[in-house]
């Protein structure tokens, strides 16, 4: 738990993971933040409070058919299935994102894209993209706007751009108004999760030219 998170994410978000709405990719910056966060946890259970009453007050006179039935009572006598394997803990990473990592911080493929940032894909849905950052610290993140929205969490280490200083926990919410120059704080490399569901719109050209091969 992280009572020091400043920036949370926004009723809708978390209104639309209650509700399984979300992308893939936004799902894991979801959990993620969750997993941090106090503040917006107590908010989906809220939510998630409401949406089971809704789910009550609605009749449904569909009987389950024989079929239906007969597989799931299979399932049960089934039993649970083996525990997976506890994974070591990490201080960076969240178990939401170890998951998708397979490990901890040595586990995850970094591949350079330029000015000593780096950046690891993560394999969820084509709906939205998910990827881990690398920026040493006081480097920056070329200038750039969006095409649509863009979800920043802090993992490690800290980032200031034009709207304030985001740490471990703080998501930043960019969408199409925005254009900013992230730069990691002095004091440490941060690491950061991003989730994009539109490429991003740089401003310089060499960004431009590479961001087909990037997958930015």
């Amino acid at each position: 738990m992280n009572k020091s998170i400043k920036h949370h994410l926004t009723d809708d978000l978390l209104m639309a993971y209650s509700a399984g709405s979300l992308p893939e990719a936004f799902d894991l910056i979801v959990a993620t933040h969750l997993s941090l966060c106090v503040h917006c946890r107590a908010r989906v259970e809220s939510f998630d409070a409401v949406g089971g009453h809704v789910l009550e007050e609605q009749t449904d006179s569909t009987a389950m058919s024989d079929v239906s039935l007969a597989a799931t009572m299979a399932l049960i006598a089934q039993g649970a299935s083996a525990p997976e394997p506890a994974r070591p803990k990490c201080s960076v990473l969240p178990t939401p994102l170890q998951d998708y990592v397979g490990g901890t911080v040595s586990d995850i493929r970094w591949k350079p894209i330029g000015m000593g940032v780096k950046q690891a894909i993560l394999p969820t849905t084509k709906d939205a993209t998910a990827r881990l950052l690398f920026i040493p610290a006081g480097a920056a993140v070329p200038d750039h706007g969006h095409h649509g929205i863009e979800l920043t969490m802090v993992l490690q280490g800290a980032f200031s751009d034009e709207v304030d200083c985001f740490a471990r926990g703080d998501v930043e919410i960019a969408d199409e108004d925005l254009e900013h120059t992230p730069v990691a704080d002095i004091s440490a490399d941060c690491i950061c999760l991003a989730v994009t569901d539109a490429p991003l719109k740089f401003t310089k050209l060499m960004p431009r030219l590479f961001q087909p091969f990037l997958r930015i």
